[in-house]
């Protein structure tokens, strides 16, 4: 997308653009975003606004494509980065590895259904099922075999990979470490 910059408001704690066929415009650009009251969007033909993730209102302010506004004041990426800081727990690394995942041309949405921080698609939601669920786990982090059991058992059951991107490594990069789950 070249030139135009697409206005958003923060309404509450959702990011939201009015504008539906601007709303549509970035849903075509990477499946940015939900349409207001249509849980599976099967096309970007929909008439509703559309409600952008914090993470996805941040990238898309860092790349220029989005300007947020809160009562008629712009925000800054660093406003905005401070308000969903205060949303997500280790905001700045899961957005690391949401940066990182959109950069190798992944398709990345909330993983909240699935228990997990992201979910990773190849082609898009509405033309796939995810195949990958992702958590993020930080440097420090410990991970118990109960958990990497439970989040394989999830995984399986919905048919997904289960991965772990580990955040705050010294090069800056996440490193992703992916488990399948096969019978014998």
């Amino acid at each position: 997308m070249t030139g135009e910059v697409i206005r958003a408001e923060l309404v509450q704690g959702n990011i939201i653009v009015w504008d539906v066929e601007k709303g549509r415009k970035l849903y075509r650009l990477g499946f940015y975003g939900k349409p207001l009251g249509v849980s599976k969007p099967k096309s970007a033909e929909f008439d509703a606004p559309l409600v952008l993730d914090i993470i996805e209102a941040v990238y898309l302010t860092e790349e220029g494509w989005l300007e947020v506004y809160e009562d008629g004041r712009r925000l800054s990426l660093e406003e905005l980065i401070e308000h969903a800081e205060k949303i997500h727990e280790n905001f700045r690394e899961k957005y690391r590895v949401y940066r990182d995942l959109r950069e190798r041309g992944f398709i990345v949405t909330p993983g909240i259904k699935f228990g997990s921080d992201f979910a990773v698609y190849r082609i898009g939601p509405g033309l796939e099922h995810a195949p990958f669920i992702v958590q993020v786990k930080l440097l420090r982090d410990s991970i118990s075999a109960l958990e990497v059991v439970r989040s394989g058992r999830l995984a399986t059951t919905v048919r997904k990979y289960f991965t772990i991107a580990v955040a705050g490594l010294p090069s800056g990069k996440p490193a992703y470490i992916l488990f399948e789950w096969w019978r014998a």
